[in-house]
This record gives structure tokens, C-alpha cells and sequence, in this order.
């Protein structure tokens, strides 16, 4: 026996046989199994068959690259799954269990590790623009001496933590996928919806706050002399909300990468199909990437649609998987190589 060392963590539940995810659970009330190939509806939920006195048992077909989150119901109540030890915050204050099938393999730059440049906390007063009257920003700075491009991160403090975006960035420059570009992390608050939902004090607060904090602690190229050359980037409302700053100030963000956005919330429309569909096509150049499981996924195609429609420069990725920060994490790498690639392409054919 070795000292010092933890016995590697067995996931026995899912069984995967093929394409088929093999779940079992021991209960003395019958399960019901939710997750992102559902949209987390319990009550719609698969109800396990009984195999035994007290051993229920269900297949899921998915396909063979899928990252897939779930969990179980008993008499009502969600249950985490005893036999699978792999869980995640899913952001909303519970825990999901995951798993992947055999097919599909995460990201290599988005594995946590120490960076080369630099971070570092700022914190901007605001009484016109913010309900809270203050932010913390979370500036990166690549270890690198010539001026370079900059992207300003929506739920910046859920990209740092969860998407392990700073990490990511970093190790894709250190090894030569992207060219050097720095980071503004602009974090949310309980307020977020209302901040997101198509506001313009948002926007303002970018680009009369964030952007002249930026410029004044990176080395960054000169937005003037280069305009649009700087990227918008945001998940769910935050993708939202990306896409619409940068509606709202292509001289300053004529690139934008939203994830999973959502363009429609409660049963609405925001605001944001009315800045597309007008007849001035804006010069801005959109990177959309969706779950295939995620709530938003009809929302996405008819966003795609309208602006391929209008003429706008969109790239759409799909993936299978839902609507969860290891999703985007694992799906960000293709949009920064997009973009910020040594030689950037010039490809917006808007293909899936």
C-alpha cells in the first residue's frame, strides 16, 4: 500500500455499452431520471424500470461525443447519483452529476494551470451606470511586450473560476495557437438580468469605464487607429448581451463570441432581434456556438437565421452538450483560434 496516495475514483454509473448510457440506482421507490437531454424536466422525466427488489435500471442513446449532466428524482426530491463520484456546480445552487461518452475529448487548454502573464483586480465606482454603484474588474495581461487585441468577458468572475478562461488564453498563446490578446473580466451581479436584458448603461459602462481602465493598465493596440479590432464575449445572457454591445458599438467591438445566447427569456423577445433586423448591415464578425441539449437551442438557430439572412459575418458551432460552463469552456478554444489565430480567418461562411 502506498502512503500518501488516494485510491482513483470509479465511475460505475453510467455503464456505457456502444451509444447507449446504462444508468442503474438501488431505491426502495422508483427514480426518475433529468438532465440536459430532457431540459431538466423531472416531471417528464425517464422513470427507471424495476430489475430487482430494490434495483431500478434505464438506457439513454445519445451520441458518441456528447458531455451530458444529470440527476435523479426519489418521491420528489432530486438525489445525486451514488455510483458516478463526478459532479459539478451547474451555477443555479445545485449539483449535478456528468459523465462523457467514449467520443468525446475535452479541450487540452482547459485543464487549470499556472499562467505566465498577469492578473490583476480593479475596482471602478459608478454611481450613474451601476445599480451597486461599484465593480471589481479583472484585468490579464499576456507576457508578452507589444501592444495586442483586446476581449472584454461578460460573467468575467464565472469565465475566471468556471470557464478557466485566463488558464486558457494563456497556455493557446504559450504554445503559439493565438497571437498575444489581453483580458477585461467584467463580473455580474444579483442585478445581472437586469444589466443584461439589452441595457445600455451596460454598453456605457464598457466603453466609458472598462475600456479607458484597460487602456490605461494593458498594452493594448490603439482602438482609434484600428477601430473594431477589439471582442465582445458572453454565455446565456451574458452571449446576449456580448452580442448587443457590440450591435450597439461596432467601432469599438466589431468581434463577438456568444455562447448559448439568450435571445428570448419568459416567454419574450429582447430587444436585440430589432437592432438585427434593421436595413444597415453593422461591419461586425460573430462567432455563435450551442448545445444541441441546451434550452436555448431553438432561440439560437432563429438568431443564426435572421442574421445570416440580414447578411451579417457569422460562424455557427454546434456541440452536444447543454447549457453548462464546461460546455462553453470546452467549446471557447475554436472561437479564440477563430479570431485571434496568427493569421486570422477570414472564413465567416456561417457553415455549421
Amino acid at each position: 500500500m502506498t502512503c500518501g496516495k488516494k485510491k482513483p475514483l470509479l465511475n460505475l454509473n453510467p455503464v456505457i455499452i456502444g451509444q447507449n448510457a446504462v444508468f442503474s440506482m438501488k431505491s426502495d421507490e422508483q427514480p426518475v431520471l433529468a438532465g440536459d437531454f430532457n431540459l431538466w424536466d423531472f416531471e417528464n422525466g425517464i422513470r427507471l424500470e424495476k430489475i430487482s427488489q430494490d434495483t431500478w435500471k434505464t438506457e439513454l442513446e445519445l451520441p458518441l461525443d456528447t458531455y451530458m449532466e444529470y440527476s435523479f428524482a426519489v418521491n420528489g426530491q432530486r438525489k445525486l447519483d451514488p455510483l458516478n463520484p463526478r459532479k459539478v456546480n451547474n451555477g443555479t445552487g445545485d449539483i449535478n452529476n456528468y459523465f462523457y461518452m467514449p467520443g468525446f475529448t475535452p479541450s487540452r487548454y482547459a485543464v487549470r494551470k499556472p499562467i505566465h502573464g498577469t492578473i490583476t483586480e480593479h475596482e471602478i465606482i459608478d454611481d450613474v451606470r451601476l445599480l451597486d454603484s461599484h465593480r471589481k474588474i479583472y484585468l490579464y495581461q499576456p507576457n508578452h511586450d507589444e501592444p495586442c487585441d483586446l476581449l472584454v468577458v461578460y460573467d468575467g468572475y464565472d469565465y475566471l473560476k468556471r470557464g478557466h478562461i485566463v488558464s486558457m488564453v494563456d497556455q493557446m498563446i504559450t504554445v503559439g495557437i493565438i497571437r498575444p490578446v489581453a483580458l477585461a473580466l467584467v463580473p455580474s451581479t444579483k442585478a445581472r438580468f437586469v444589466e443584461y436584458a439589452g441595457n445600455d448603461s451596460t454598453v456605457s459602462f464598457v466603453l466609458n469605464k472598462v475600456i479607458p481602465l484597460a487602456c490605461e493598465k494593458l498594452n493594448l493596440i490603439d482602438i482609434e487607429k484600428n477601430p473594431g479590432s477589439f471582442c465582445m464575449l458572453g454565455a446565456s445572457m451574458g452571449g446576449m448581451m456580448a452580442l448587443y454591445t457590440s450591435l450597439r458599438a461596432p467601432q469599438v467591438f466589431g468581434r463577438v463570441i456568444c455562447q448559448a445566447g439568450a435571445f428570448r427569456m419568459y416567454g419574450e423577445d429582447f430587444s436585440i432581434f430589432d437592432l438585427v433586423d434593421r436595413e444597415q448591415i453593422l461591419p461586425i464578425k460573430i462567432w455563435m456556438d450551442i448545445g444541441r441539449y441546451d434550452f436555448l437551442y431553438s432561440i439560437n438557430h432563429r438568431m443564426y437565421n435572421l442574421l445570416s439572412e440580414k447578411g451579417y459575418d457569422v460562424k455557427y458551432h454546434e456541440v452536444n452538450g447543454g447549457h453548462n460552463y464546461t460546455t462553453w469552456r470546452n467549446s471557447l478554444p475554436h472561437s479564440l483560434e477563430f479570431f485571434f489565430s496568427k493569421q486570422e480567418s477570414s472564413d465567416f461562411s456561417g457553415e455549421n
